[in-house]
């Protein structure tokens, strides 16, 4: 049996691999009502001779970061789709979105029990990328949680 190799697919999200920093907007919600702005890090790494991306992510809010995450991005042959399975300070377990590129963004959708989450990321340049992320309680109404925009750190 020959080995699986890393295919084009898998290589779509070698541009996400680094560390960034950004400026995130956010919107009141059930868990922020007064919403504000935030310091986004993400720290993006190449693993599994390139079949996965792992992100641990943190955002900083008044100079206290006040929620970390942890992301793991594939390609499932399988499915034919990118998945990105998370875990964050939220303590709710974890999460797998599901989707695929679209018009150069990567947009993954997971459903929760109180609706569906969706996010979206846009490489603008080789240095910049812009996160986009959405919810809506049935699928159709979207409505932005955080919106950001950051930079290549190295």
């Amino acid at each position: 049996m020959e080995m699986p190799k890393v295919a084009e697919a898998h290589k779509k999200l070698d541009a996400f691999a680094g560390n960034w920093t950004g400026k995130e907007k956010l919107s009141p919600s059930p868990w922020d009502p007064k919403g504000g702005v935030a310091i986004g890090r993400c720290r993006n790494r190449l693993v599994a001779d390139g079949f996965a991306v792992v992100q641990d992510y943190e955002q900083e809010r008044d100079g206290v970061v006040g929620f970390r995450g942890h992301g793991v991005f594939s390609f499932s042959a399988r499915e034919n789709c990118y998945l990105l399975h998370w875990w964050d300070s939220m303590g709710m377990g974890g999460s797998v979105f599901k989707g695929n590129f679209e018009g150069g963004k990567l947009q993954l959708t997971c459903p929760l029990p109180q609706g569906q989450s969706r996010g979206t990321w846009k490489i603008v340049n080789g240095t910049d990328y812009h996160f986009l992320m959405e919810v809506s309680p049935d699928g159709k109404n979207w409505a932005t949680m955080i919106d950001g925009d950051y930079t290549r750190a190295d």
